[in-house]
């Protein structure tokens, strides 16, 4: 299980089928705040749906195709991040994150990209990294911006979130122009 500090406080550990009562815990605490932009919260109804999530994770990982971690601040679930699209030829991939409401505004995800970014062009070698979002959520919009990252544009009509298709927003990151 590949773990990454992120400070005294806060651990992103590699989500384990261990982890899968938790998860789903989290996600069901938060159901109503996370549903607004991720449409996956609607199929994650059970503890097996986040088992079986934690499990493809694991294979993505494998396939190196991707890679999930749970934010673990003092010792407590309180989110997931996630590196997911690695396209080798370029050397890319796209960060996603999420974070329970008590959470948000902390830094806390800002930090846990950070460590993530780092690893990424570090350890993986990639060139660039990409973070999406969807256009209207401002929260999650301002930590590319936090993490110095350029807005590439907006993708439209480029997802579909119960249902109504949505504009996404792209922010990249060099590898070369990472300054952490």
């Amino acid at each position: 299980m590949l773990e990454l500090p992120v400070n005294d406080t806060i651990l992103l550990k590699q989500l384990q089928p261990e982890h899968a009562p938790a998860l789903f815990m989290l996600i069901n605490s938060s159901r109503k705040l996370l549903r607004k932009y991720l449409p996956w919260v609607d199929y994650n109804t059970t503890e097996e749906h986040s088992l079986r999530f934690i499990e493809l994770m694991q294979r993505k990982a494998d396939e190196q195709d991707a890679i999930a971690f749970g934010i673990w601040q003092d010792g407590q679930l309180c989110g997931v991040i996630d590196l997911h699209d690695w396209d080798h030829p370029l050397q890319k991939a796209e960060i996603g994150y999420w974070i329970v409401e008590a959470k948000q505004g902390k830094g806390i995800v800002t930090q846990s990209c950070k460590a993530l970014i780092g690893y990424a062009f570090a350890a993986l070698r990639l060139n660039k990294v990409e973070i999406r979002f969807v256009l209207q959520n401002e929260k999650s919009g301002q930590i590319p911006i936090k993490l110095g990252f350029s807005k590439e544009g907006i993708l439209r009509q480029s997802a579909k979130l119960h249902g109504h298709y949505v504009d996404m927003v792209v922010m990249g990151m060099l590898r070369q122009d990472w300054k952490y």
